[in-house]
């Protein structure tokens, strides 16, 4: 399973609104069951359809879901991999998106600010995930 990273654009211009996002979580709850049958309930991959399952809850809107299934996957991810891992920085970042959805510009910010001093530790700051999770915090003073 591929692990998404979320980059933080107007809901009209990400084309999340635009596809359809009813059989992407049947798809990824059907993911989450398999991993978790197979590999129990705290493991990296449980973790990555968590929150995969979350980037569809927000693109439909489900913002309370989806911050639940990136809380999951941040505990599941701190707790395997500790607080300075890609992954974690993975599930900060897209809990900040969904903070900022939800009003919580404080809160975002401070999710976005702790994802990428991981990103930029560990993949150095001209990497992708750590480009994004710049553009994310620049979202929020627009």
């Amino acid at each position: 399973m591929g692990i998404l990273l979320q980059p933080k654009l107007p809901r009209e211009y990400n084309g999340y609104g635009r596809w359809p996002t009813t059989p992407a979580r049947a798809a990824y709850g059907r993911a989450l069951a398999i991993w978790t049958e197979v590999y129990g309930e705290d493991h990296p991959q449980a973790a990555a359809a968590h929150n995969n399952l979350g980037l569809v809850m927000q693109a439909e809107g489900d913002l309370a879901g989806a911050r639940a299934a990136y809380e999951r996957a941040l505990a599941i991810d701190e707790a395997v991999f500790g607080p300075d891992h890609p992954n974690v920085a993975r599930d900060v970042n897209n809990l900040g998106g969904v903070l900022q959805d939800l009003g919580d510009h404080a809160g975002a910010r401070a999710a976005f600010e702790r994802a990428l001093a991981i990103f930029e530790a560990m993949l150095g700051p001209d990497h992708p995930n750590t480009r994004i999770v710049r553009g994310n915090l620049a979202s929020l003073d627009d």
